[in-house]
């Protein structure tokens, strides 16, 4: 089956043991063959020893006690800060921000910078491969400041147009423009520098969604120039409940602070209070100690592996996952070729829902996901309501491609011979 006459850039046998996780089986007794990792990926032994080694041995609150546990505690924090700063090549570390995750990244732009900066009439420009949670928020600023969201339209291969970028962005001179790196559907690879030169060129600000690209290869925020730039832990092999806002200096500095309390505070007065300054301005109240020092291990751990490796590891995946797919009658993939993409394959069979085909998939021990993937205007742009999404990562091998191809196409034969048909 396999089309790449090239030998495989990575060795996944290599790092399969890392993930205890990996060893497990599915319910039907089946060896686990994960392939939803735009979900969420799996964690390394690392990961897994480094916030436990924080729990066992030094854990306390951070930033706040003098005692010897504290000031550990305080000193491994922001060393995974300046690690992770080094990750996405950051002219400073109080340029990056702990959050809660993607979405809790792009809610504070779009409450800080956005109540700040888009008032009644302004513009806010998205494409339509965007996550929900890089739309939701902007629909609920706009709402509150009477702003006005639009969406770029993808071409038939679910690429982005830069001349209907060009063309919008000069038609609406939006306040912001947001998008993502790698649509998690559809799996295209933005040009992300040039994009955001575009908006720069206009008087734009631009948020680039990278939780998708984080993942897959080098993020280089000086490179990108974006004002902002977010991701998620738990996208990198990192924990769950932590993730990450670069922001340029200059425009942090200049935001407002979205929530109040805690490590957020410089000082306070019965007449009002004074914010304490980058990084610790945005975050607020008890910060994601353990989380953070587990995203260090993360992204330390992707370090050794090789980002640039695993993105031609890949799409080696992604060629081979879809020549094997078009073989079988009624299957439409979805997005460009496998050259623009990163390790997504999303795809739909006429007649069979998409739950259908994930859940026989996991009677072989094979995890996708189905459904909108929290991308219901792309779907609905589709004209589809769902589809089934295999999402790889390095640690998994050819064979599992092969198995989940195999698989789809008894799902193909069971389903349409019965005529079930969700709707």
């Amino acid at each position: 089956m396999m089309t790449v006459t090239e030998a495989f850039a990575l060795d996944a046998g290599r790092f399969r043991s890392d993930f205890p996780v990996l060893t497990t089986r599915s319910r039907s007794g089946a060896p686990l063959a994960y392939l939803d990792n735009a979900a969420s990926t799996q964690h390394p032994a690392a990961v897994i020893d480094a916030i436990a080694d924080c729990y066992r041995g030094y854990y306390a609150n951070v930033h706040r006690g003098i005692h010897t546990l504290s000031e550990e505690s305080t000193e491994r924090y922001e060393r995974a800060r300046k690690t992770v700063a080094r990750f996405l090549n950051t002219e400073h570390a109080r340029e990056l921000i702990f959050t809660a995750g993607t979405t809790a990244a792009i809610n504070t732009v779009a409450r800080a910078w956005g109540s700040a900066n888009v008032g009644e009439g302004d513009h806010i420009l998205l494409t339509m491969a965007e996550h929900h949670a890089n739309i939701v928020p902007w629909f609920q600023l706009a709402t509150q400041v009477g702003a006005h969201v639009h969406f770029v339209p993808l071409t038939d291969d679910g690429r982005l147009d830069l001349e209907s970028v060009a063309r919008m962005l000069d038609a609406l001179r939006p306040k912001m423009f947001a998008f993502t790196a790698v649509s998690n559907v559809l799996g295209t690879v933005n040009p992300v520098a040039a994009l955001v030169e575009m908006a720069r060129e206009r008087g734009s600000a631009t948020l680039v969604d990278a939780a998708q690209a984080a993942p897959h290869g080098p993020v280089d925020v000086r490179e990108w120039g974006a004002d902002f730039v977010v991701f998620s832990g738990h996208k990198v092999c990192g924990p769950t409940g932590i993730g990450v806002l670069y922001g340029r200096e200059a425009v942090l500095d200049a935001m407002p602070p979205f929530l109040g309390g805690g490590a957020m505070i410089h000082r306070v007065t019965t007449r009002g209070f004074e914010p304490a300054p980058l990084p610790e301005k945005f975050e607020a109240g008890t910060p994601p100690i353990t989380e953070a020092i587990g995203l260090e291990a993360a992204v330390e751990y992707l370090g050794h592996v090789g980002l640039e490796a695993i993105g031609r590891y890949e799409r080696q995946l992604v060629e081979r996952a879809e020549a094997g797919l078009r073989e079988i009658p009624g299957l439409e993939i979805l997005g460009p070729a496998p050259e623009h993409k990163a390790g997504i394959v999303s795809f739909a069979i006429e007649g069979i829902h998409a739950h259908d085909i994930a859940q026989w998939l996991d009677t072989r021990g094979i995890a996708v996901r189905a459904g909108h993937h929290c991308a219901m205007p792309l779907h609905q742009s589709l004209g589809i309501t769902a589809s089934t999404r295999a999402s790889f990562y390095f640690y998994n091998t050819p064979d599992e491609v092969d198995a989940m191809v195999d698989a789809v196409g008894e799902a193909r034969d069971r389903f349409r011979k019965r005529g079930r048909k969700r709707q």
